[in-house]
């Protein structure tokens, strides 16, 4: 489905995770062997969240970065913001201590300089034009305002890459078609991470529109990156 462009792409996009959204949670453990929550931490880390600072988990699904800024920084004013009704009403609990909000990554609805962070996990990927996301990003953070991207990246060839293909394009779709029945939903994932930017290349479109201070690294054998920046 990699070959789906603009807004045929978008619908595509918000049907899977409608369809995915009961099990997206789980198939985020099994796919990374639990390791997503250990980058979550980080991704607030890097968001270098103070005392009733304002933050946005963009793309936030069923709103993990969201709980982990609101238990590393409990005096945070967090929203959690994402495109697809279901992704949200699976992750809505009636203890969540911040707000939810329908919100598309192209087009936010909220003024200039609102944020002191803006953090998102596995979103980059999914929007049809990640060059507009990233300005819609650099626009709705206050000067000096952070950026921490969490997202799959094209894998570099090396010793273990007949072991990256294997986890990526029979493993996860096993399960993804075990667990959910939703076996294009988890060819997709393959598919679009090997379809993306390399980590070289975010990084740059993150330079291209304004952003200073930027970061990366690579983990999960180079197949997942953190990055980082400022305004």
């Amino acid at each position: 489905m990699t070959h789906l462009t603009g807004n045929e792409k978008s619908r595509y996009v918000q049907d899977l995770f409608t369809r995915i959204a009961s099990r997206y949670d789980l198939m985020n453990r099994l796919m990374t062997a639990g390791q997503d929550l250990r980058w979550r931490r980080e991704v607030i880390r890097r968001a270098g969240l103070h005392p009733h600072a304002s933050l946005l988990d963009l793309g936030a699904g069923t709103g993990d970065l969201a709980r982990t800024a609101v238990a590393q920084q409990p005096t945070a004013h967090v929203t959690a913001a994402d495109f697809t009704f279901e992704m949200m009403r699976a992750g809505r609990k009636p203890g969540d201590s911040f707000g939810w909000a329908n919100a598309d990554a192209l087009s936010l609805p909220y003024g200039a300089a609102s944020f002191d962070a803006v953090v998102s996990g596995f979103l980059m990927r999914n929007v049809i034009d990640n060059l507009a996301a990233l300005r819609e990003q650099h626009r709705v953070l206050r000067p000096k305002g952070r950026i921490v991207i969490l997202d799959t990246t094209r894998p570099q060839r090396n010793l273990l890459s007949p072991l990256i293909w294997l986890h990526m394009h029979i493993i996860i779709p096993f399960l993804g078609t075990l667990l959910s029945g939703q076996s294009d939903a988890y060819t997709y994932l393959p598919d679009s991470t090997e379809a993306f930017l390399t980590a070289e290349e975010l990084a740059s479109r993150m330079a291209v529109v304004g952003f200073k201070q930027i970061g990366y690294k690579r983990v999960m054998f180079g197949t997942i990156a953190i990055h980082w920046g400022e305004k």
